[in-house]
């Protein structure tokens, strides 16, 4: 038995037309990861579906509409207080102009090689050494 229980976490990879990848830098003050990049999401509360889920968290953190294509992998988190598993997927923007939320600082469209200069979450980091997004 964990000491901790497991979260379920949803994140997805959003590209531009020239296959860059929108990253968001965390707020300061945030909980988990403060100023680290990673990519837009958050957890699934409960008797969320999945999918209601992705569409929700991406709406209030981008502003953006999104259509869930296909999940691409996983990664774990062992926070103080929560185990987080992270589902990355690929997702369609259907519409709207992005406006991050203030749970981000920054946000950014990044080749791989900027990604993996700056300073990541470690769900996202380990995330990247196994797959390439």
């Amino acid at each position: 038995m964990t000491d901790r229980p497991f979260g379920l976490v949803i994140r997805a990879i959003i590209k531009d037309s020239e296959n860059n990848t929108l990253i968001l830098k965390r707020a300061p003050d945030s909980r988990s990861n403060p100023r680290c990049w990673e990519l837009p999401g958050g957890k699934v509360e409960p008797g969320e579906s999945f999918d209601q889920a992705m569409i929700r968290e991406i709406k209030e953190e981008t502003n953006l509409n999104i259509s869930l294509r296909r999940a691409v992998g996983i990664a774990q988190q062992d926070l103080p207080h929560i185990h987080s598993v992270h589902v990355i997927m690929t997702v369609d923007v259907d519409s709207g102009d992005l406006k991050i939320s203030d749970e981000h600082t920054e946000y950014r469209w990044a080749s791989l090689e900027e990604i993996k200069s700056l300073i990541l979450s470690n769900w996202f980091e380990s995330f990247l050494q196994e797959k390439d997004i």
